[in-house]
């Protein structure tokens, strides 16, 4: 399947970076959102984005309009209807995902494939609440989406290879590099990197070292470009406990136990850096 026109389902973070993606390498995509003045800050976040790569020389001013003129936003989702692939890219929450997928569902041509940008949340369980779970997918990520290689392409239990093969190769038309991954909490990327940031809040609250020397020895140590602690403020510390607590529930494992600091922080409103404070001031 040719996927020449791509939708979004929000204008936030995930959604307004998905949308730039597409639209740098020329691809048509519609942006949709509950009301204009998301929409506008979506566009107004592109444009910033687009911007810094012009003063960095890595794209023209030309192509910079370019990309902008292929984006159209709007709140109706009967504006999909071109569309070939549709990412949902809505806020971490199932029953708000559930809702979105069904309206989507009702609305769209039988052939358009569907998409989750969704993080933690089963592909399989997403797709069954459509009448298209073999066209139906999850498609995660990273933020930054414009700055971020990877792509995790997840197939749900009903996944056809079809569909598959559709989203791989357009992901790859992105320019990112996707790997295929099985449904499971966390997929594979959070599977490995929630727990080991949990893991250094146990070494921060044992007083093993302090914060700066825990980031200071995982940046050195192990080539990371940033320490875990400080990584945990950036994706939000509510975010990294929500992720443990889904891993617990779904595996009855404790090595998934949440450190008991990171809920005690959490409990006290540090977040990180949307409240500014976490484990770091800001």
């Amino acid at each position: 399947m040719s996927i020449s026109k791509v939708g979004v389902i929000g204008a936030g973070t995930m959604g307004n970076g998905i949308a730039q993606a597409c639209a740098v390498v020329g691809v048509p995509v519609v942006m949709i959102d509950i009301n204009d003045a998301a929409l506008q800050r979506g566009l107004a976040t592109v444009g910033g984005s687009l911007d810094r790569l012009v003063k960095k020389d890595k794209l023209s001013a030309a192509a910079r309009q370019a990309a902008l003129d292929l984006i159209s936003v709007g709140t109706d989702y009967a504006l999909l209807a071109d569309c070939q692939l549709v990412i949902e890219a809505a806020t971490e929450n199932e029953a708000l995902k559930f809702d979105i997928l069904k309206k989507l569902d009702a609305l769209l041509p039988a052939e358009t494939l569907l998409a989750s940008n969704t993080s933690s949340i089963s592909i399989t369980r997403l797709a069954a609440v459509t009448q298209r779970a073999d066209r139906f997918i999850g498609m995660h990520f990273f933020n930054p989406v414009p700055m971020m290689a990877l792509v995790e392409v997840i197939r749900g239990l009903q996944t056809s290879d079809a569909t598959h093969d559709a989203v791989f190769a357009m992901a790859q038309q992105l320019g990112k590099t996707p790997i295929t991954v099985k449904n499971a909490p966390g997929f594979v990327v959070n599977r490995i990197l929630i727990p080991m940031i949990n893991e250094a809040f146990f070494v921060l609250q044992e007083g093993l070292a302090s914060a700066e020397d825990i980031d200071a020895g995982m940046k050195l140590g192990t080539n990371q470009p940033i320490g875990p602690l400080a990584l945990a403020d950036m994706i939000g510390l509510d975010v990294c406990l929500a992720v443990m607590n889904v891993y617990v529930d779904e595996y009855a494992d404790s090595k998934y136990r949440p450190c008991p600091l990171l809920k005690e922080m959490v409990a006290a409103g540090w977040l990180g850096r949307k409240t500014g404070r976490g484990v770091y001031r800001y």
